[in-house]
């Protein structure tokens, strides 16, 4: 019996018309339960880094989507797990306290007085938040930072200055270690582990450093040698024309990126995301993602579906046509126990 005809059968007249739309609906349903099953099966208990960031976090509906797709993701067997900055949040923080930012090379220059402020807004205001609000939506989430327990340490950074010498940046950093077991007992938990780009230095125990939150969520990455990282951002992924939508590159391999780097299509604030991903898939990460965060339900599309709705990055993209998988067995030496 035909689909049409079982309609029928079920609703019969053209009164019955409305319940057979709820039925057709029943079955769109149905069929992106039985696409997504295979996702579901294949990242069961592995790992999937998320770099929260961009605009979603100053958008309360978009947070709200993006969250609940990292609890359907822990629902369903996966182990998510969030790095988080601070951005727009701190710079408001700071004029508050009447503190002006100082930035070199792109980078925030952090004193202590600063960096007081990027702790407290960081541990205590969006970790707490984006805790607060995946139990609220029926997860578990736990934030893991100095004030509980901290997960990430790491050395002070400088940047050369093009003559020889190194430009300080005060109390900024980069991870050099993570306490996987801690991620990974939370996970097992059943627990979102939620951390803040904040290292503890490990020349100074008592000190903090101030980390960018793409290099902090690419380390744990490579620590936890997981499935996948991704990125939100603002935009759909990497575009050949920034101010074209429809030019995006749905898949990309390391070398795909370099020459896009040479010829200046990936460039500005989408290099340091990038070479994130270069690195990561370097320590064994298998495959690398940059999102729209703004779009409902990003992360859901980007991993349960073929196609996705971003920019792939990985050794061998699935996404290109006769592409077969790659698996690197370099581990990144960052793990600690």
């Amino acid at each position: 019996m035909s689909d049409s005809a079982t309609r029928f059968a079920l609703f019969g007249t053209m009164e019955s018309r409305e319940g057979a739309d709820v039925y057709d609906e029943a079955i769109r349903k149905a069929d992106v339960l039985i696409e997504a099953m295979s996702f579901i099966r294949k990242f069961h208990g592995r790992y999937i880094i998320i770099k929260l960031g961009g605009s979603v976090m100053e958008d309360p509906e978009s947070l709200r989507a993006l969250l609940v797709d990292v609890v359907f993701m822990q629902s369903v067997g996966m182990r998510p797990v969030i790095v988080h900055g601070g951005g727009k949040a701190i710079t408001v923080a700071m004029e508050k306290a009447g503190l002006v930012p100082h930035w070199v090379q792109g980078r925030r220059y952090t004193d202590d007085a600063t960096l007081e402020i990027v702790a407290r807004v960081l541990a205590e205001e969006i970790n707490a938040d984006i805790e607060r609000h995946i139990n609220k939506y029926g997860g578990r989430a736990s934030g893991l930072h100095h004030k509980r327990r901290q997960c990430l340490y790491g050395r002070r950074l400088t940047l050369p200055d093009g003559k020889g010498e190194e430009i300080d940046l005060g109390r900024v950093g980069e991870v050099t270690e993570v306490d996987t077991l801690s991620i990974e007992n939370l996970c097992l938990a059943g627990v979102v582990p939620i951390l803040p780009s904040l290292a503890e230095d490990e020349d100074d125990e008592t000190k903090l450093l101030n980390v960018n939150a793409d290099t902090a969520a690419a380390a744990v990455a490579q620590a936890l040698k997981a499935e996948k990282l991704v990125f939100l951002t603002d935009t759909p992924g990497i575009l050949r024309d920034r101010n074209d939508p429809s030019t995006l590159i749905s898949a990309l391999t390391p070398d795909g990126c370099q020459e896009l780097i040479q010829q200046g299509i990936i460039d500005k604030g989408m290099i340091p995301k990038v070479e994130a991903c270069l690195t990561s898939i370097e320590a064994g990460v298998l495959k690398t993602h940059i999102i729209d965060g703004r779009l409902p339900h990003a992360l859901l599309l980007e991993i349960f579906t073929g196609e996705g709705i971003g920019t792939e990055i990985a050794a061998v993209s699935a996404r290109e046509p006769g592409a077969q998988k790659a698996a690197n067995d370099r581990r990144a030496v960052l793990g600690r126990r």
